[in-house]
C-alpha cells in the first residue's frame, strides 16, 4: 500500500488504487481492528531512527497541527479543530520530524494523535484560564508534546544518536522545560514570555538581563515578503547569557528552577516603518561562548521550518491527506501515517538537491529508478542538453521535476515538492514496468 501511495499520492484511497480488488483490500486493511496505527508508526519511526544512526546528532523539529476533514453531518468520530466559529472537524496531531545537520529530511520520528471533545459551556477568559491552571498536565494538550519528546528520545537512544529538539513558542511551558532539564539530548525553545530569573534580590526579567550583555555578533538575514512584512536584508544583533529561570506553578505555588542559555537575536536599524522588528529569544541547553556557537543555535532553530514544509506537502500539497473521505478516526490515522512517509521522501529529495547537489543520485534513488529517469529525460531533452547515465542528486531531482511540469519560469527558484512529487510518480511507474519486463525476460 505504501508503494502504491508513492506512485500516486492522494488523500483519497480511490485515487491511489486502480482496480476494484486493490481498493477493497486497502479499505479492508484501513478499517481492520487487527491492524494498529501505532505499529505502522513504529515501523516508519524505527526506520527513521536507524537512518539517524549515521549522524552525530539530528535536529528534531516538533510541532502541532490539525487535519481538517469532511464531516458535515458530524457523524464521524472526529473532534473540533480551528476556530469554534467555523465549526471545523478533524483530528489533532503532534509530529516529530528528523532533519540532518545539513538540513535534509531523514524521516518521520513520531506522531501523537487525538481528537478534541465537544466544547461545553462557554466561560469568560479569566474563568477559562483559572480552570486550565487547575488541570493536571496529563489532561492538557501539553502532554502531547511530552509524549512525542519521550518517544523520540527512546528511539534515538536505541541508536546512540543525539537529538536536538527545535520547538516554537507554544512549547515554552513549565512542564516541557522541566522535562528537558533531565535529558541528555539538546533542545532549543523559542520563548514566548519575558520570564523571571531566579536568585535575584529584586524581580529581574530575561530581556532586561540580556540587554545588559555585550553584543556577541551581528549578521544579515534575507527576509522574504509575507503578509504584513516587506522583503529586505535584515541586520540582526545577537546577545547571549547563561541564566537560571524561575518557574512558578500558579496553581500549587511551587517554584522550580532551570538553568539555560538564552540567545537573543533582534533586528536593528533595518525595520521598515510600521513593522515590528524580527525578534527571536531562544532558550537552549547548548553552551554559547562565541559568534560561532551562537549562530549554530540560531541556525538550528531555523531548521524548525522543515516541519512546516513537510506539513504542507503532507496535508494540502502532493499527498493531500486532508482530502480523505475515510469515516473513522482509526482508519484516517493509518492512511495518514502511510502518506506521511511519502511526503517525507519527497521533501528529502528536494532538500538533498539543494544541500548536497554534487552527491550521486544513488544516495536516494535505486539503480532501476535512475535508468528509467535517464530514458525519460533522453526522450525529452533539448539539443543543448547532455544526459549522463550517472547523474548527481541535483541533476536527477531537476529531471524528475521536469517530468512533473517544472519550468522554472513562475518562481525562478529550485524545484518544489509539487513538481517533484508529480515527476516521481512517473519514474516509479516506469521502474515497476521495467522490473516486470526484466523479470519476464529472465524466465524465458
Amino acid at each position: 500500500m505504501a508503494a502504491r501511495a508513492a506512485l500516486r499520492p492522494s488523500g483519497k484511497v480511490s485515487d491511489v488504487f486502480e482496480s476494484e480488488a486493490e481498493r477493497q483490500g486497502a479499505y479492508d486493511l484501513l478499517e481492520s481492528s487487527a491492524v494498529c496505527g501505532d505499529r505502522l508508526l513504529e515501523a516508519c519511526a524505527g526506520a527513521t531512527a536507524r537512518r539517524c544512526a549515521a549522524e552525530r546528532f539530528v535536529h528534531v523539529p516538533v510541532d502541532g497541527s490539525s487535519l481538517t476533514l469532511t464531516d458535515r453531518r458530524k457523524v464521524k468520530n472526529f473532534g473540533r479543530v480551528g476556530s469554534d466559529a467555523h465549526g471545523a472537524r478533524g483530528l489533532k496531531v503532534m509530529t516529530a520530524y528528523a532533519v540532518s545537520p545539513k538540513g535534509v529530511a531523514v524521516g518521520l520520528l513520531d506522531q501523537q494523535w487525538w481528537s478534541r471533545a465537544p466544547r461545553g459551556r462557554q466561560l469568560t477568559k479569566n474563568a477559562s484560564r483559572l480552570r486550565n491552571f487547575g488541570r493536571a498536565t496529563r489532561d492538557k494538550e501539553t502532554q502531547r508534546w511530552l509524549d512525542a519528546i519521550t518517544s523520540c528520545e527512546a528511539r534515538l537512544d536505541a541508536t546512540g544518536t543525539r537529538g536536538w529538539f527545535q520547538l516554537d513558542r507554544e512549547a515554552d511551558a513549565r512542564p516541557i522545560l522541566l522535562k528537558f532539564a533531565e535529558t541528555r539530548h539538546f533542545f532549543t525553545i523559542r520563548s514566548r514570555t519575558n520570564r523571571r530569573l531566579a536568585g535575584e534580590k529584586k524581580p529581574t526579567y530575561l530581556r532586561e538581563r540580556l540587554a545588559k550583555e555585550p553584543r556577541l555578533c551581528t549578521y544579515t538575514l534575507n527576509v522574504s515578503a509575507s503578509h504584513g512584512r516587506k522583503a529586505r536584508v535584515a541586520r540582526m544583533s545577537v546577545r547571549a547569557a547563561r541564566v537560571t529561570l524561575r518557574l512558578h506553578d500558579k496553581w500549587t505555588d511551587r517554584i522550580d528552577t532551570v538553568e539555560v542559555t538564552a540567545v537573543w537575536a533582534r533586528e536593528i536599524w533595518t525595520t521598515p516603518r510600521g513593522e515590528k522588528p524580527i525578534d527571536w529569544l531562544l532558550l537552549t541547553n547548548r553552551t554559547v561562548r562565541n559568534r560561532r556557537s551562537a549562530r549554530e543555535v540560531i541556525g538550528g532553530y531555523a531548521m524548525r521550518w522543515r516541519i512546516e514544509e513537510f506539513h504542507k506537502t503532507w496535508k494540502t500539497g502532493v499527498c493531500g491527506v486532508e482530502n480523505t473521505q475515510l469515516r473513522r478516526k482509526e482508519a484516517v490515522i493509518k492512511w495518514a501515517t502511510i502518506l506521511a512517509t511519502v511526503a517525507a521522501r519527497i521533501e528529502r529529495l528536494k532538500q538533498l538537491a539543494r544541500q548536497t547537489p554534487d552527491a550521486s543520485a544513488l544516495i536516494e534513488l535505486r539503480p532501476v529508478e535512475i535508468r528509467v529517469l535517464v530514458l525519460m529525460k533522453t526522450r525529452q531533452k533539448k539539443r543543448t542538453e547532455t544526459v549522463t547515465d550517472t547523474p548527481t542528486i541535483a541533476e536527477a531531482t531537476r529531471w524528475i521535476a521536469d517530468l512533473g511540469g517544472y519550468t522554472g519560469k513562475s518562481s525562478g527558484g529550485p524545484p518544489g515538492s509539487i513538481t517533484i512529487g508529480r515527476g516521481l510518480e512517473r519514474v516509479l511507474d516506469g521502474a515497476l514496468l521495467l522490473e516486470a519486463i526484466e523479470a519476464k525476460s529472465k524466465k524465458k
